[in-house]
């Protein structure tokens, strides 16, 4: 065939089979598709290849819109053990939190109005009582991340004005979120304190001048100093800010409510302990041990949350009416003292070796192979580095297991698990109790693929 015998795009698109595709793709998009078939078609032809026939170019075209139109943020089982997993989306949402989404996102809502009154409201009032009954603050706010509640705050506070920070704690965490390039672009002028592994109340003390607005205290996030390291505590600056009318914002990260050590991890520092030490701001996540949605949360004095309510970047970076909802509803689980068997995050770091044994037995029954291996999950997401917690795998030992790995990449949902000594291990912990049947199913699949029988 040459290439003259290759049909045009008007004859294709005349095909009952591509007329199929126009009704499931739009006319235009199935056009470009044709047209870019019949390209490569004609490539083919040039390069001595046999030109397909009309109906593998109609199975090309449809590849072609397929692939074009394929979501590429999708849902996903995490068997990695990494329980807060910036990579796949950090924490997935309690139940009623789903819900709240979708009752609000399904028409419209009182996200700005106030019903009793039938006048315009504000949608800050749909989180805020629910984290001072919790915190013990006088006044919070919600912006849509973390990074962006320490910018606000650093721009609303201390622009043009110096801000000290101790040389242990200029970070970078994931993301390329860097201390003192926050700092700058609030217009604040860094002023650095202290050693990089020790610094002492007298250094701030030496480093306040009359250009000084505030005292930034930042929570190490994904690294520790050990050894030869000291920091003051949060109440001795907090006392030192009162001695010079200088506040100070605590930027939490991670926003645990609970008491960690009570699941034997490390001590997280927690919110209501901050705001009970006397920071005039605390800043901290929403999606990490909150186990919420991705938001950015500053609880506080009520003069300074007022001033940065009403400052213009608060709505460049304001949350949305989804946040809200998910946030909400993940708070009321704190008030209930239901966390621990609501909220996901906290239902994986309180889950209890035994049960992840059974689990991973379980599915070893099921599947016929592999071996069931004690392990560690990590709790993830720039919270309590080097804290993990006792789990059980299952450990398959195929001759490839990259090769297995990228087909489990592959499937409907996809599945994450990781490479651990040339095997690839599969943690419980994180995967929720309605996956576990695709995870199976999906497993099995990628075995039967070339290279994937278990040794």
């Amino acid at each position: 065939m040459s290439l003259r015998d290759l049909p045009s795009v008007d004859r294709l698109m005349q095909l009952e089979a591509v007329e199929g595709l126009v009704a499931a793709f739009g006319r235009s998009l199935t056009v470009e598709a044709v047209r870019e078939s019949l390209k490569a078609a004609r490539e083919a032809v040039r390069s001595g290849q046999v030109a397909p026939q009309p109906t593998e170019l109609v199975s090309q075209t449809r590849a072609r819109l397929e692939t074009w139109l394929a979501p590429t943020l999708r849902p996903l089982i995490n068997a990695t053990g990494v329980i807060i997993h910036t990579n796949l989306g950090r924490a997935p949402l309690s139940q009623a939190a789903r819900q709240a989404i979708q009752d609000v996102a399904a028409g419209y809502s009182s996200l700005e109005f106030d019903l009793p009154h039938g006048r315009r409201g504000n949608r800050d009032e749909h989180c805020e009582q629910l984290l001072l009954r919790l915190t013990g603050a006088e006044a919070a706010l919600v912006v849509n991340n973390n990074a962006a509640a320490v910018l606000l705050a650093l721009t609303g506070l201390a622009r043009r004005k110096e801000v000290l920070v101790s040389r242990t704690q200029l970070i970078e965490i994931g993301g390329g979120f860097r201390i003192p390039d926050i700092l700058k672009q609030s217009g604040a002028k860094l002023v650095e304190v202290g050693t990089t592994n020790r610094t002492h109340l007298r250094d701030y003390r030496s480093a306040i001048s009359e250009r000084t607005a505030l005292i930034l205290l930042a929570h190490h996030s994904n690294f520790k100093i050990i050894g030869f390291a000291a920091e003051p505590e949060l109440a001795e600056l907090v006392e030192l800010g009162r001695e010079h009318e200088l506040p100070v914002l605590h930027d939490l990260g991670s926003g645990s409510l609970l008491d960690t050590r009570a699941y034997g991890l490390g001590a997280e520092p927690r919110v209501q302990d901050s705001v009970r030490a006397g920071a005039a701001l605390t800043a901290f996540s929403g999606d990490k041990l909150l186990g919420g949605p991705q938001a950015g949360i500053l609880v506080g004095e009520r003069v300074l949350i007022g001033q940065l309510r009403r400052h213009p970047m608060a709505r460049a970076v304001r949350a949305d009416k989804l946040c809200l909802a998910a946030l909400s509803a993940t708070l009321l689980h704190y008030i209930r003292e239901e966390a621990e068997t609501h909220i996901p995050v906290w239902t994986m770091i309180a889950a209890a070796p035994a049960d992840l044994s059974r689990r991973a037995q379980r599915w070893q029954a099921r599947l016929g192979l592999g071996e069931v291996i004690e392990g560690r999950s990590t709790v993830g997401g720039g919270s309590l580095p080097e804290e993990t917690l006792p789990t059980w795998l299952l450990s398959v030992d195929v001759p490839h297991p990259s090769e297995l790995a990228r087909r489990l990449r592959e499937l409907d949902p996809p599945i994450i698990g990781r490479i651990a000594d040339d095997r690839l291990v599969l943690d419980p912990r994180t995967v929720l109790p309605d996956e576990e049947e695709p995870l199976l199913a999906g497993l099995a699949a990628a075995l039967e693929g070339p290279g994937g029988t278990a040794r």
